[in-house]
């Protein structure tokens, strides 16, 4: 045999690399462990309570305070800390109502979510007041006048269904069928 011509063997395929991270994951798996990491830094603040804080603590305390943040005990949902920002020489009268101010809020999460209040000086932007909503159709003569006086619009759009329903309706409401 000749040294100088040895066999040579077929370039073999190279392996594959192994794969990171498992397989295809979807995004609904990866979401809430951003959003639970996002909350923990942030504090989550329910945007209800942020959106109808006037109605929690009423329009004069709202004009001068805002909710910042929640922040409860690791692994809790109650007992929690209310951060508030109080535009300047108002944080005093804050403090003094605090109690009612934690008494208010648990009363709108409907349990004792809220055990204690921290307040922060700051800047606290005027609340906006909501311009009521036109009422895209008239009320019918045939209902009287006595809807056309309800000021909250979502409470006299269900009443003017109720009493257009009702006025749809003849004789004694037939609540099931009976068979004699």
């Amino acid at each position: 045999m000749d040294r100088g011509m040895s066999k040579r063997r077929p370039p073999q395929e190279p392996a594959p690399a192994p794969r990171r991270g498992g397989g295809a994951r979807p995004v609904s798996e990866l979401v809430p462990d951003v959003g639970r990491a996002a909350f923990r830094r942030f504090g989550f603040v329910q945007s209800s309570v942020v959106s109808r804080w006037g109605e929690i603590v009423g329009e004069r305390y709202a004009g001068v305070s805002a909710p910042e943040s929640i922040k409860f005990p690791h692994g809790e949902r109650a007992n929690g800390t209310l951060s508030l920002v109080v535009r300047g020489a108002h944080a005093t009268m804050m403090q003094h109502i605090a109690p009612e101010i934690v008494e208010r809020v648990n009363r709108f999460f409907g349990y004792a979510a809220v055990a204690k209040v921290v307040i922060r000086q700051g800047d606290v932007p005027a609340p906006r007041a909501k311009p009521a909503p036109p009422s895209l159709k008239a009320v019918p003569v045939e209902l009287g006048a006595s809807l056309r006086t309800i000021a909250d619009p979502e409470l006299k759009a269900v009443l003017e269904a109720l009493a257009i329903g009702v006025a749809g309706t003849r004789g004694v409401p037939i609540i099931g069928k009976t068979d004699e």
